[in-house]
């Protein structure tokens, strides 16, 4: 049985992974208006990715005998200045993530539930790679700068990112 701190603690990361997913949502919506389906596409993706961390937080919340609690998530940002301060916002919400993640895995630490804590390593290895992935987007957007040939160009390149199955 889990701690009900930890309970608590996973229900609210389930909510903030909810929340992540409803942001890049709003950021496809956004790319969408611009005429930019290769980004849209690409967060997309990332959506689905964060829809999926939230189910396997959700799952093994439930396998551990824990209650779902379900809070109400806060209405996304849906207009953006640029695809820069779009992906510079994605980086934000990665290292918001990955900071509750850590903190998460602490309390699990703590408790010394070790069910919950390899249960997490899987999402601090994944946090790794979603940094990286948008570190590399927003260094790419940094070089194209405004030429909007080289954005077009980075639009048609994201695009053809796609979810890996059974890796998420």
């Amino acid at each position: 049985m889990l701690d009900s701190k930890l309970e608590q603690a996973i229900n609210k990361q389930i909510n903030h992974e909810y929340t992540a997913a409803f942001h890049y949502l709003a950021m496809a919506a956004y790319f969408e208006t611009q005429n930019l389906g290769g980004f849209a596409s690409w967060m997309m993706v990332q959506h689905q990715e964060e829809l999926d961390h939230a189910q396997r937080l959700f799952r093994y919340l439930l396998d551990r005998g824990g209650r779902v609690e379900l809070e109400a998530i806060p209405k996304p940002q849906s207009e953006f200045k640029s695809v820069h301060a779009v992906f510079g916002r994605a980086l934000e919400l990665e290292k918001q993530n990955t900071r509750a993640i850590n903190q998460l895995y602490r309390l699990a630490e703590e408790l010394e539930d070790y069910p919950t804590k390899s249960h997490l390593q899987w999402f601090i290895d994944e946090q790794v790679e979603e940094e990286k992935t948008f570190d590399e987007a927003k260094g790419l957007l940094e070089w194209a700068g405004d030429d909007k040939g080289a954005l077009l160009i980075l639009n048609d390149k994201l695009g053809q990112r796609s979810a890996e199955p059974g890796s998420k």
